[in-house]
């Protein structure tokens, strides 16, 4: 493709692919892209729809804020139109609310699979669901005004949209507690410290940031790039020889691809 083809777009979400970067789109900024079920299975849709050619996701928000959470619409006794509410589900049984809440995850499961490599670019409120979908990327360049919080605790609930693993991952255990149990905000410096962000650029430079991180990142051979964050995303489930041992596979696979030698 050398057009920008517009593959997706309902229900708040907007996906566009040019070339090998397809981006994600959050288009409801009047309400500062806040979240509903109809926006997470029309993200999941979007990661059924990514076409082969993609090497790069990048997840961004339109208007001031990324995301600014869950809908609260969400917790009143109507719901959203079409929708069981919050506290219909509530009444259900232990295994039928847990279906819900995994469909619910497939929204946040799909940016960190091994053949792409995703990228949120995020500016203003990311609260809560933005949070973690936010967190759900492999990357994130983050504009100077950002604001993330995980708001769930302070609500009586918990952060179940996948973003607990990755957090933790990032910042320790001890800062991830903490930033959750208090629901505090985390502005762009403390992001870029601590590894929430890997960089922090003016607002009007997020854009340009982003285009130019998914340059760099698609220099490297396809390939190459898949068995190195497969590797990576192994780490933690391995011991030191396990993650030798994962490194020398790889890397034969590489060379007898390269050498044109099949398995």
């Amino acid at each position: 493709m050398t057009s920008l083809d517009s593959v997706l777009d309902k229900d708040g979400v907007r996906l566009t692919v040019e070339d090998a970067v397809a981006t994600v789109t959050l288009t409801n900024p009047d309400k500062r892209n806040a979240q509903s079920p109809a926006l997470w299975r029309a993200l999941a849709q979007a990661g059924r729809s990514l076409p082969g050619t993609a090497r790069i996701v990048v997840l961004r928000g339109e208007g001031k804020s990324f995301s600014a959470g869950l809908d609260r619409q969400a917790f009143t006794p109507e719901g959203f139109e079409g929708e069981p509410s919050f506290l219909d589900l509530a009444r259900g049984s232990d295994a039928e609310l847990d279906a819900v809440i995994a469909e619910y995850q497939e929204a946040f499961t799909w940016w960190r699979r091994s053949d792409v490599i995703t990228i949120a670019a995020v500016q203003g409120h990311a609260i809560g669901a933005g949070f973690q979908l936010a967190l759900a990327c492999d990357l994130r360049v983050v504009a100077q005004d950002v604001q993330f919080a995980m708001r769930e605790t302070s609500l009586g609930l918990v952060p179940d949209l996948t973003g607990t693993h990755p957090l933790v991952s990032l910042v320790g255990y001890a800062r991830a507690l903490e930033i959750c149990a208090t629901g505090r905000f985390v502005h762009a410096e403390e992001a870029e410290r601590t590894g929430l962000a890997n960089l922090v650029v003016p607002g009007d430079e997020l854009d340009d940031a982003v285009h130019d991180l998914a340059s760099a990142l698609l220099a490297a051979p396809r390939d190459a790039v898949i068995e190195t964050k497969a590797l990576l995303q192994g780490v933690h489930g391995r011991s030191y020889e396990e993650q030798r041992t994962a490194e020398r596979a790889a890397q034969a696979r590489r060379l007898r691809d390269l050498a044109g030698i099949g398995d």
